[in-house]
């Protein structure tokens, strides 16, 4: 089984005594500092290089070695080992419990982004840190301060206090393309600074679960403990993205490693600096992937951009007049691929910024205007109603062994259902049928039928023995959003 594997190395010692350079989180926000961009793609019509030896001497000036300590502490007793004390003592621990100090020590990497001492790195190779330790290729050492992190994307920011650093230019990482030439630096188990080529082998991985945001640049260039939050770099020395993790049954690199885009990493940096925090914008709509079957039902000619499940009532997408089944083209101009591309762009769009979508409705497109607000994160009440439960009813057979219920205080409690949500509820669901290989469960809520609201179980019932053709589309709560599933018969195909 392969397993993802943050890239940060540990190396754990038992010690007693102060710590030096504790990390505190910037009090309030401070003057954006000064990078070096370079955004202009590769020339990738070049021939072939012999060396890469001038683009790693100069990238290397600036990636660094990052020391985290934390103390931990611990009691024990130093006579209950020694078993002359155990059987004098009837075998029980004796005496006072000792407090102990242990020190732990973790090794990972940064890059120096500005040359008055801004440093990139990764959340993990810092979180919950007492000290951190910063040495630079030339070998000085200096106590480094944690200015910010964001856990949703793993990047966290550190600085230190000198001047005259060999900052690294940075690039556009929209701008890379699979088949790309890319060196990754760092400190793989603590040898001291390595340089591995490879090169991109893809672009936008998600889904992985590593972090909440997540669109990876994937390389094959050699990443190892000890790398993360180093330099991912193109073939002219320019960082394009911050070193995270591997993908690895062994824990050691077996050829797939993931790096933050630089664009993603600098919008982070740029955000806690100037407002103390990182906000990102909401628009308060649930998205799912545009399938091929998905595509044929809402007329779209490909499987491409983020179908609209559900739209918060109140949100800004309400507001705007984003409808539940409108599929989002693009997002200020800006093509959207599928449902994650949009998260990650809505994500990055500063609150109370006004952006404009693009929409096919009913096979036809239209462009709204959206006001962003900031995202906060929400949950959802449980609460009743005060009515019968009753028994559930077979849908039409269409619908293969579903049957459903209508939404009351006991179906709402068993099946934690808010009050917001309307619908039939799904009492049982045959084993291997149509519906549940669609993915239909017990406890979600039918809300739409080819498109038609249905409120309670009479009406799916209704709605189930008008269906034309030989496949349906549901409109389903699950566990606290919506999504559409279509739903073939089992007897015929199309």
């Amino acid at each position: 089984m392969k397993t993802l594997f943050p890239v940060s190395r540990f190396l754990r010692w038992t010690a007693i005594g102060a710590v030096a350079g504790a990390a505190a989180l910037a009090p309030q926000a401070s003057p954006l500092p000064k990078l070096t961009v370079q955004e202009a793609p590769l020339a990738r019509e070049t021939k072939l290089a012999t060396s890469f030896a001038p683009v790693a001497k100069g990238a290397a000036r600036s990636v660094v070695n990052v020391y985290t300590t934390r103390r931990l502490r611990d009691t024990f007793n130093p006579f209950y080992d020694d078993s002359i004390w155990r059987d004098l003592f009837g075998g029980k621990d004796w005496g006072a419990l000792i407090p102990r100090e242990r020190r732990t020590r973790s090794l990972g990497s940064g890059v120096l982004v500005s040359a008055d001492g801004y440093i990139l790195t990764n959340h993990h190779v810092v979180a919950g840190a007492d000290g951190i330790q910063v040495v630079l290729a030339d070998g000085k050492e200096y106590a480094a301060k944690l200015i910010g992190a964001d856990e949703p994307t793993d990047v966290a920011i550190l600085r230190i206090e000198a001047s005259d650093l060999p900052a690294i230019a940075l690039t556009d990482s929209e701008r890379v393309e699979v088949g790309d030439a890319v060196l990754a630096i760092g400190n793989p188990f603590g040898v001291g600074q390595t340089v591995t080529i490879g090169h991109v082998s893809g672009l936008g991985r998600g889904g992985m679960g590593i972090v909440d945001y997540e669109d990876f640049i994937q390389t094959d260039a050699s990443i190892n403990p000890g790398n993360s939050g180093g330099a991912l770099v193109d073939a002219e020395g320019r960082l394009i993205g911050i070193n995270t993790a591997i993908l690895s049954g062994t824990g050691r690199n077996q050829g797939i490693g993931f790096a933050v885009p630089i664009n993603l990493a600098r919008s982070v940096l740029e955000r806690i600096i100037k407002d103390g925090k990182v906000t990102r914008g909401y628009l308060g709509v649930m998205v799912q992937p545009v399938t091929e079957d998905l595509a044929k039902e809402f007329k779209l000619p490909r499987a491409t951009g983020a179908l609209v499940a559900e739209v918060a009532r109140g949100s800004p997408a309400a507001e705007a007049g984003v409808n539940e089944g409108d599929i989002i083209l693009a997002f200020d101009g800006k093509k959207v691929s599928d449902s994650r591309h949009l998260r990650l762009m809505v994500a990055q769009t500063a609150p109370e910024t006004k952006v404009t979508l693009t929409l096919s409705r009913d096979g036809k497109e239209q462009t709204l205007t959206v006001k962003q607000e900031e995202l906060r994160r929400t949950g959802m009440n449980r609460s009743g109603e005060a009515e019968d439960r009753r028994s559930g009813r077979e849908l039409d057979d269409f619908f293969d062994g579903v049957s459903v219920g209508d939404l009351n205080a006991r179906t709402r409690r068993e099946f934690d259902i808010p009050l917001s949500v309307r619908g039939a509820v799904v009492m049982a669901v045959e084993p291997y049928s149509a519906a549940a290989l669609a993915g239909l469960r017990t406890g979600d809520v039918i809300t739409e039928i080819d498109r038609r609201t249905v409120r309670n179980a009479d009406e799916a019932i209704e709605q189930s023995r008008r269906r034309a053709g030989q496949r349906v589309l549901l409109r389903v709560w699950s566990k606290g959003s919506s999504h559409y599933v279509i739903l073939r018969s089992s007897a015929h195909g199309d």
